[in-house]
């Protein structure tokens, strides 16, 4: 049945195999029914159903092959999608042939056009469009030829239907096979414009963490360099300027530093809002059913900007992981705030047996960044569905302050600790 690589999605999947049951299974179940119950007719000419039935095996293995074959191909519209095995196309036309002359050696109108218009269907199907419609307009009008000369030298007064009924036979044959086919490879096209607009959504994605991150080192990088040059220049000359623009370097450097982990950890654009809007459009890229919930609406706008950040980035990495580490169909996410708590909990099918690693910058280190901010954050896996949650204060958790101690005088009226236990021990 092909390669199933492209068949991402049990919708797909389905699809295809409805189209395989369709095409090649009705190529098959029609020769094998109306030939077959000609070939069995104790009634025709031994000499005729003998080498019609050898005929008949090796016609419907090759239409069951080249039509498996030609599902497994995805042509680009208005061109040919491939090449047949030409092994099993020369089989197939010459037990056509044979399945042909058979039944019109004894006037058999009605079956001997058959076997040749499944081939032309066979056929047509690797060509491209406008070679596809010459070659069943010329099998439409060829076919009323055969079995209208036949009938007109027997002159058995057939005449009219030996020449009409293999013409409607063909095109309704062709028709039958073709229709599926078109919507299947239409279904493919679609499903790859898909994967596609998914990949494209993340290239996007990196080119704007790149150009972020070009802008931000390209500027420091190139004023240090000019102030090294300079304090070079100036070390013989003015040692402490020299001095003073070194300074300047390492604070340019430190601050390179941190802006770089700004933009490494998103904390420039990473909004909770922005994430579900941009995690919809991805994950619907991806074919895949994403469900979201808000409630209330307004709430996810009114957090406060750490806690947006924060659950931004929680559903950035389950985003992520979902596209990298499942073959998921369906997700939901919930985000709701009770309680004084902001809650965000994202559930998908599909998970891999082994759930992706905790470390670097995944999950495990935003549990350890909302654990600091008096949240948490937890996944598990639950058969083939993987969870994320995390819950954070509405209002930031500000450190509590850190008390000094104090001396106090002594009361006049209260003994001193210390002195009394002084004067104890004496």
């Amino acid at each position: 049945m092909g390669d199933g690589a492209n068949d991402r999605g049990a919708g797909l999947t389905s699809f295809r195999r409805h189209t395989w049951l369709t095409v090649p299974g009705t190529a098959a179940c029609v020769q094998l029914l109306f030939v077959g119950e000609w070939i069995l007719d104790e009634d025709v000419e031994v000499w005729a159903r003998g080498p019609a039935a050898a005929a008949l095996v090796v016609a419907v293995a090759a239409s069951v092959v080249l039509l498996g074959r030609r599902l497994a191909l995805l042509p680009v519209a208005g061109t040919r999608p491939g090449r047949p095995p030409m092994g099993w196309l020369i089989a197939a036309c010459v037990a056509g042939a044979v399945l042909a002359v058979c039944p019109l050696a004894v006037r058999n109108y009605g079956l001997w056009a058959v076997a040749p218009a499944m081939v032309v269907a066979i056929v047509a199907t690797y060509l491209a469009p406008s070679s596809k419609r010459l070659l069943i307009a010329c099998a439409v009008v060829l076919a009323s030829l055969p079995g209208g000369v036949v009938s007109l030298v027997a002159g058995d007064g057939e005449l009219l239907y030996a020449a009409l009924f293999p013409p409607g036979l063909v095109a309704f044959t062709v028709w039958v096979m073709l229709g599926p086919l078109w919507a299947w490879d239409t279904a493919r096209r679609l499903d790859e414009a898909r994967r596609l607009e998914a990949e494209i959504a993340v290239k996007d994605e990196r080119l704007r963490f790149a150009a972020d991150l070009h802008d931000i080192q390209g500027h420091h990088l190139q004023v240090i360099a000019l102030k090294s040059e300079l304090a070079a220049r100036l070390v013989e000359v003015d040692p402490g300027r020299a001095a003073a623009e070194m300074k300047e370097v390492r604070r340019l450097a430190a601050d390179a530093l941190g802006d770089t982990r700004a933009v490494v950890q998103g904390y420039r654009r990473t909004s909770l809002d922005d994430e579900i809007t941009n995690a919809t459009r991805v994950l619907a890229a991806a074919e895949i059913d994403a469900r979201m919930s808000v409630e209330p609406a307004t709430a996810v706008t009114e957090l406060a900007e750490s806690a947006r950040h924060l659950l931004g980035l929680v559903m950035r990495e389950t985003t992520t992981n979902v596209l990298r580490h499942s073959s998921a169909r369906h997700a939901e996410v919930d985000c709701r705030v009770t309680g004084g708590l902001a809650r965000l909990r994202v559930s998908n099918d599909g998970a891999d047996e082994h759930p992706p690693t905790t470390n670097g910058t995944g999950l495990g280190t935003l549990r350890e960044r909302l654990q600091a901010a008096g949240g948490e954050l937890t996944w598990h896996r639950d058969g083939d569905r993987f969870v994320v949650e995390a819950e954070l204060p509405v209002k930031p958790t500000e450190p509590k302050p850190t008390k000094k101690p104090t001396k106090t005088k002594p009361s006049p009226t209260q003994p001193n600790p210390t002195n009394a236990g002084n004067g104890a021990a004496r």
